[in-house]
């Protein structure tokens, strides 16, 4: 593994969940971390392989996983930005988004961040990788699960009743 990615990245990830999550008492940034740092060493340890055999399975389904990440991210994002009016830091909502992905999933962003380490992960699903697929796994349902304490103490009850009507990552599923 190339340790000259491997460190800064780390300290990268590192600043990142202070500033935009436990900086402003954000405790799933803890969490996070391990999630954004699992697929950090996931990616490391595929780079030589990212592109072997395009047309196998496994890849055909990595890369699958992997654009429909984008989509999760991007619309996730363009919701809480255009209706969550957060402050500057665009976790920090003032508005509960309840349409578009989140009129489904409370989570778009961390399913992404879900279909990103499966979808690396299955460029190679050895022990390692899955160790490592299932360490972000864990990091993102703990991360949602602390996030989800963190909304019911900024919207209360209109957030406990949208946890009853939605689902954590998969519409009506999960």
């Amino acid at each position: 593994m190339n340790l000259f990615i491997l460190i800064p990245g780390t300290l990268l990830i590192i600043a990142l969940s202070w500033f935009l999550s436990v900086k402003h008492g954000g405790y799933h940034g803890i969490a996070r971390f391990f999630s954004f740092e699992s697929i950090l060493i996931l990616a490391l340890l595929n780079c030589k392989i990212w592109f072997r055999e395009p047309f196998s399975f496994k890849q055909i389904i990595s890369w699958a996983l992997l654009l429909l990440s984008i989509y999760f991210a991007a619309a996730g994002f363009i919701l809480l930005k255009k209706i969550g009016k957060p402050d500057a830091n665009f976790e920090n909502t003032s508005v509960l988004v309840k349409v578009g992905l989140y009129k489904y999933i409370r989570h778009p962003l961390y399913l992404s961040l879900l279909l990103v380490g499966t979808g690396v992960m299955m460029k190679n699903p050895d022990l390692m990788q899955l160790l490592f697929g299932a360490t972000n796994l864990i990091a993102i349902w703990l991360t949602a699960t602390i996030e989800e304490k963190e909304m019911i103490a900024r919207f209360g009850d209109e957030y406990r009743q949208y946890m009853k009507e939605t689902k954590m990552f998969i519409p009506y599923i999960i």
